[in-house]
């Protein structure tokens, strides 16, 4: 996942672009993205979207995975950690 954040950075830093990825910016255009990623189901059933718009969907989730990462680096959030936290939390909500 370090290396992942890495690429997504100095990709980032290439364009200058940290000067405009704050934490509220960030959680923006991940919602945004999301959107963008739903848009590919609007009106029709999940198997027609994703037979129709695969390539699309495949883009718009990397979009929102690349801003989700990029908003727990810039707020030190461990998303490892973040991920299991939540997983056992879910555990108990919903035991089996």
């Amino acid at each position: 996942m370090d290396e992942l954040v890495n690429e997504i950075n100095k990709f980032r830093d290439e364009r200058n672009w940290r000067q405009y990825h704050n934490a509220k910016d960030l959680s923006l255009s991940l919602s945004l993205e999301a959107s963008e990623l739903l848009e590919n189901f609007q009106w029709i059933s999940a198997e027609e979207g994703l037979e129709k718009n695969r390539k699309n969907i495949e883009e718009e989730l990397a979009d929102v995975f690349i801003y989700g990462l990029m908003l727990a680096d810039d707020t030190g959030i461990d998303m490892q950690e973040a991920v299991l936290n939540k997983l056992e939390k879910n555990r108990r909500k919903y035991p089996d």
